[in-house]
C-alpha cells in the first residue's frame, strides 16, 4: 500500500523544515559563542612583551613580531588601537618603536582586552551601561548574565601586566626570544 503523494510531500516538507531550524540553531550558537578574539589575545601578548622589556626603551614592531611569531602587519593594527587608547606611546626614527606609558603594575588584562574586544559582556543587552533590551524588566535570565559579566570583569580586572611578567619569568620563553 503506497502513501498518497500529498502525505509524502508533507513529510518531506517537515524534514526540510526541521533541518533548516536545526542548522540555524547551530549557526546561532556558533556566532554567539563568547570568545576572546585573536586580536585580543595578540594585544595581550604585545603588551606583555613591552612589559617584559620595559627597561629597554622603545621597541620596534619588527622586534616584537620576531619574538612573538605574529605578523608585523597584524601587530601594526593592534598597536594603533593601543596607542589611540593611551596605553602605549610611540616614537619615529631609527631608534623608534613603542613603549608602555605607565608601569606594568598599572595595566590590567581587562583594560587591554576592552580596547580590542569592546564589551566583555556575554549577551548584547549588557554591552552598554544602560540596558536597552525590550525584555529587560521581565527577563529572569538577565541576573545570570550579569553574574557572568561580573565574574569575568573581576578576573580580568584583577590581573596586572606586572603579575603576568612575574609569571612569565618563572616559565621562561615567550617574550625572551631574540
Amino acid at each position: 500500500m503506497s502513501k498518497p503523494p500529498s502525505f509524502l510531500f508533507f513529510i518531506e516538507f517537515l524534514l526540510k523544515l526541521y533541518y533548516y531550524i536545526f542548522t540555524e540553531f547551530l549557526e546561532f550558537f556558533k556566532v554567539t559563542k563568547m570568545k576572546i578574539s585573536t586580536k585580543g589575545r595578540y594585544a595581550l601578548r604585545l603588551m606583555l612583551d613591552l612589559a617584559m622589556h620595559n627597561d629597554e626603551g622603545y621597541i620596534s614592531i619588527k622586534t616584537i613580531s620576531q619574538r612573538q611569531g605574529i605578523s608585523e602587519k597584524y601587530l601594526e593594527q593592534i598597536i594603533k588601537m593601543l596607542s589611540k587608547s593611551g596605553l602605549v606611546e610611540s616614537t619615529r626614527g631609527a631608534q623608534g618603536g613603542y613603549k608602555l606609558l605607565k608601569e606594568p603594575k598599572e595595566y590590567t588584562v581587562g583594560e587591554i582586552l576592552r580596547v580590542t574586544e569592546g564589551s566583555l559582556a556575554p549577551v548584547s543587552c549588557l554591552d552598554d551601561s544602560e540596558n536597552h533590551c525590550e525584555h529587560c524588566d521581565d527577563c529572569v535570565t538577565i541576573e545570570i548574565w550579569q553574574n557572568v559579566l561580573d565574574a569575568i570583569n573581576e578576573v580580568v580586572d584583577s590581573i596586572t601586566l606586572d603579575y603576568l611578567v612575574k609569571k612569565q619569568k618563572t616559565k621562561g620563553t615567550c617574550c625572551n626570544k631574540g
